[in-house]
C-alpha cells in the first residue's frame, strides 16, 4: 500500500472511531453524554495521542517546580475538559440551552451596547473553558456571532465538527484571502465574531504569555483599531458540577498601537490559566 493510501485510510479511520464515540455519547442523556466525553479523552484518546507528554513538557517549562501529583491533576483536567467540550460542541440544542441559563460577570451591556449603535465586535478568547459559551449565549439572544475557523486537517472528520461550529451561531469564515473579505464587511456592518488567539503563529510578535515569549497574531488589534470595533476578552469559566458555566465579559482593550493590544488580551488569558489551569489546552505547542 502506498503512504498516499496508508494515510488516506488512518484519516478515514480516526473519523470513523470519531463517529463511533459521538454516536454513543448522542444515545446518552446531555449530562452523562458530557461526563462520559470527559472521561473518554481522559481516561483512552488522551494518553494514546500523547497529550500527557505534552502537557507535562509545557508545564515543566512555564512551572518547572510543579510537583508531580499536580502535573497529573491538570493534565487529567485538561483531556476531561476537552472531552466535555467536543461532548457539548456535538450537542448544539442542549449545549446553547445551558449557555443561556449561565450567569453572567463583567460588562456584557459594553458589548450589547455596541451592538445597539452598530459597532462590530470582537469577542476574543482562547481554547480555554468552553469557548463557545459567548457566541451560543449571544446568539440565542438574538445577536449571532460569526467565527473565525481553521479547517481540521482530518478532511474527513472537518465535514461534520465544523457543522457543530455552525449549529452554534452562523456565519464561519475560513482564513482564504476571499473569506476574509467577508468577514471584514461583516464586522464594518456591525457583526460580531468570536476568535481564539492562542496559538503559535509564525508570523506573530514575539509577546510574553505566562512569562515566556509566544508568538501572537496582532491581526485582531489592527482590525479592531482600522474599523473601530470593541476587542473584549471574554471566557467560559467551567464549574465544579462539570456541565454548567459562568460567562466572563472583561472590559474592552482601550485602543492603542497592535502590540500593546495584543499583550493585554495574553495577560487577559494568562490570568485566567493561572486561576483554572486545568481549563486551558496545555497540549499546544504554543511555545517554540
Amino acid at each position: 500500500m502506498s503512504e498516499t493510501w496508508r494515510q488516506r485510510w488512518t484519516l478515514r479511520g480516526q473519523d470513523v472511531f470519531a463517529r463511533a464515540v459521538i454516536g454513543l455519547l448522542r444515545a446518552l442523556p446531555y449530562g452523562r453524554r458530557v461526563g462520559l466525553g470527559g472521561w473518554i479523552l481522559r481516561r483512552i484518546v488522551g494518553p494514546l495521542a500523547g497529550y500527557d507528554r505534552r502537557i507535562a513538557k509545557n508545564l515543566a517549562l512555564i512551572w518547572p517546580d510543579l510537583p508531580p501529583t499536580e502535573v497529573k491533576h491538570i493534565t487529567q483536567g485538561v483531556c476531561d475538559n476537552l472531552g466535555r467540550t467536543l461532548a457539548e460542541l456535538y450537542s448544539p440544542a442542549e449545549f446553547k440551552a445551558r449557555a443561556a441559563a449561565s450567569p453572567v460577570r463583567g460588562n456584557l451591556e459594553a458589548v450589547l451596547e455596541a451592538q445597539a449603535r452598530g459597532q462590530g465586535v470582537i469577542l476574543i478568547s482562547g481554547h480555554f473553558g468552553n469557548h463557545d459559551i459567548a457566541r451560543a449565549m449571544l446568539d440565542g439572544r438574538g445577536h449571532p456571532v460569526a467565527a473565525l475557523y481553521r479547517p481540521q486537517s482530518n478532511a474527513e472528520f472537518d465535514r461534520h465538527f465544523s457543522a457543530t461550529i455552525r449549529a452554534i451561531s452562523e456565519p464561519l469564515f475560513g482564513r482564504e484571502r476571499r473569506e476574509l473579505a467577508g468577514l471584514v464587511t461583516h464586522l464594518k456592518k456591525g457583526g460580531m465574531l468570536g476568535v481564539l488567539i492562542d496559538q503559535y503563529y509564525h508570523l506573530g510578535e514575539k509577546l510574553d504569555f505566562l512569562g515566556r515569549p509566544a508568538k501572537t497574531s496582532t491581526a485582531m488589534a489592527s482590525m479592531a483599531l482600522k474599523y473601530d470595533l470593541l476587542l473584549v476578552p471574554v471566557y467560559g469559566i467551567r464549574q465544579p458540577d462539570g456541565v454548567s458555566f459562568e460567562l466572563v465579559v472583561e472590559e474592552p482593550i482601550p485602543h492603542s498601537d497592535p502590540v500593546t493590544m495584543t499583550q493585554a488580551v495574553n495577560d487577559s488569558l494568562a490570568a485566567m490559566v493561572r486561576a483554572h489551569p486545568e481549563q486551558w489546552l496545555w497540549a499546544h505547542r504554543r511555545w517554540r
